[in-house]
């Protein structure tokens, strides 16, 4: 058993607007208030976040929807967009091949999340680890992405079989003891109760997410300590959606109370990928 087997911490999970209304959310704060302007509310819930250090491969991307793999990389530095599209896309594709058994995979996107404590989260450069359960994509977004990356000659095909949406995250330089990465076991996961849609409202265009909403059959997991070395696949869709696989993961980022005094706050890089199969 790990030295911290659980630890606890209190996460913020969506309650839905009232009357049926669609939820939504401006995707950057108010920079005079520093509030992201939305029409759903939210509630403080403690949960207890296993620590399956030891167990990796009891959680793999088809059956918990999310795997840890041991997988340095080669850019290290993380500092210009430009570099990180050109060196560390690449790698990442074939390791995202690798793992999956994909045949074309398209990185459509990257956040830099550098913890620091009092700035606000109002553009893309400032982008904090977030202390709410939710899921990246939606069905009708997963689509959208599709449209929207891939020529319109070939997405017609590529939709007619199985695709998935995975995000790669990945620590910064240290190791993520500061704000970790909780993650819940799809298995435990009822979608249909569990979540609902959110507009993600951006200056030029719209996104949709799926809300988590709190459920004490949730089973909360996270790997104590990852470090650069290592890495996370995060699924955030599937098309395939016939029970066999699990089709989402709930995540979020945590504050944990094991971490230790004075460990440098967190920083991390995820990637967002398409997932095509032939």
């Amino acid at each position: 058993m790990p030295a911290f087997a659980t630890t606890t911490s209190q996460v913020n999970f969506f309650v839905a607007p009232p009357l049926g209304e669609r939820a939504y959310t401006h995707i950057n704060a108010n920079s005079k208030t520093g509030v992201r302007e939305r029409n759903y509310t939210e509630e403080l819930k403690k949960i207890t976040v296993e620590n399956v250090r030891g167990k990796e491969s009891d959680f793999t991307i088809d059956t918990a929807g999310f795997q840890l793999v041991h997988h340095p990389a080669k850019h290290t530095t993380f500092l210009e967009d430009a570099e990180i599209q050109r060196e560390y896309y690449p790698e990442s594709i074939e390791l995202l091949k690798s793992v999956t058994g994909a045949s074309k995979i398209v990185i459509f996107d990257h956040t830099i999340r550098r913890r620091r404590p009092g700035e606000i989260d109002d553009e893309p450069t400032k982008r904090q680890p977030v202390s709410q359960a939710h899921v990246d994509q939606t069905t009708k977004a997963s689509i959208d992405r599709v449209h929207r990356h891939l020529p319109a000659e070939e997405a017609p095909e590529l939709l007619k079989r199985r695709f998935q949406i995975i995000n790669l995250w990945r620590p910064i330089s240290r190791p993520a003891l500061d704000w970790p990465l909780g993650l819940c076991d799809y298995r435990s996961v009822d979608p249909k109760k569990d979540t609902f849609p959110v507009a993600l409202v951006y200056p030029d265009r719209e996104g949709e997410t799926l809300g988590v909403k709190f459920n004490p059959n949730q089973k909360w997991k996270y790997f104590r300590g990852v470090t650069p070395e290592e890495a996370i696949l995060i699924k955030c869709f599937d098309s395939v959606q016939d029970g066999s696989v699990a089709v989402f993961t709930p995540h979020t980022g945590f504050e944990d109370p094991t971490t230790p005094a004075g460990t440098p706050p967190r920083e991390s890089i995820e990637l967002r990928a398409l997932v095509f199969y032939d």
